[in-house]
């Protein structure tokens, strides 16, 4: 009994900390990218509208729960407090389990999120494990006495090695792992990172270049989109001045701050459109449309051979 009080002691203070570090790694994902749109984890389940509260709901409940960890841990929490915070923890892991087993049927390719990028990796039987035995570590602190100060040196080796033990099963079951180790020794190029679609278009739709040319734009989702090397290439429909036109949009694939060009085409010709004057606080375009009318600013060429006139935001 002594042992197995030991093992329930040390999964307050191992669950708290696992918590803060979702939570922390999420936030600092979204700091990063400006955005919690991206389709990472069991959010991808649900319409791109509802994954930035979903994910915000997630960090708070994660937040709270290891807050409740630790301050019912001591006498100031004893009782139903405790009770209801120890039980919370269990059935979030038992639903993030059950929805971990639905995004690896539904979308297999996808991450679990736990961990913000670092989860990138399928999710894996090792990531249900994980969470399966977390979900069965914080069930058993229920009715656990409040916790003290280790008795002697030998308790608090056992809680230690105990502690030992429990990290290298989780590490064992955590794909975080591998993916922390690879990225602090290896630098890919631009040509081989891997960057979602749904990162690109976040990216894109909290930029200047977003802001500015959205008046045009006809639909919230794009037509087309490719790749080629470093640069993702995003195709929406619009309307300037009662003429069907598109607006392309060329993204550098980058973690923060993406250097981002528009240009406007005819949907018809596929030939380039000045940029209209905009009137609404855009001093700076309408310096700028006499420069992109005329074609000195640099252009990517579009499939039919033209030069299109070019805006460049970062």
């Amino acid at each position: 009994m002594t042992v197995l009080n030991a093992v329930r002691e040390v999964q307050i203070p191992l669950i708290a900390a696992l918590l803060f570090g979702a939570c922390g790694t999420k936030l600092m994902r979204a700091m990063r990218t400006g955005s919690m749109e991206e389709g990472l984890g069991p959010t991808a389940l649900f319409p791109t509208r509802m994954r930035t509260p979903l994910a915000l709901v997630m960090c708070v409940i994660e937040f709270g729960l290891a807050t409740g960890l630790i301050v019912t841990a001591g006498r100031l929490g004893h009782g139903a407090p405790a009770t209801c915070i120890r039980l919370g923890a269990g059935l979030m892991f038992l639903v993030a389990t059950s929805a971990l087993i639905e995004l690896r049927a539904a979308k297999p390719d996808v991450g679990c999120g736990c961990f913000g990028d670092f989860s990138t990796a399928p999710v894996s039987g090792r990531t249900l494990a994980r969470s399966g035995l977390l979900s069965v570590a914080a069930l058993s602190t229920i009715g656990l006495p409040a916790v003290t100060e280790p008795r002697s040196g030998a308790h608090l080796g056992q809680l230690l090695a105990i502690m030992a033990v429990e990290l290298i099963v989780l590490g064992a079951l955590s794909p975080e792992l591998g993916e922390g180790l690879i990225r602090l020794g290896y630098s890919e190029p631009c040509e081989l990172r891997a960057m979602s679609a749904e990162r690109t278009l976040a990216a894109l739709r909290r930029s200047k270049a977003w802001r500015r040319h959205s008046g045009l734009i006809t639909s919230y989702e794009p037509t087309d989109m490719w790749r080629e090397l470093c640069w993702r290439y995003v195709v929406f429909p619009a309307s300037c001045q009662d003429r069907a036109s598109e607006v392309v949009f060329a993204i550098f694939l980058t973690q923060r701050r993406p250097t981002i060009h528009a240009a406007l085409i005819d949907a018809v010709t596929s030939g380039p459109l000045p940029w209209p004057v905009y009137q609404a606080g855009l001093r700076r375009r309408s310096q700028l449309a006499p420069a992109l009318t005329a074609g000195v600013l640099a252009a990517p060429t579009n499939s039919a051979g033209h030069d299109m006139p070019l805006s460049s935001d970062l």
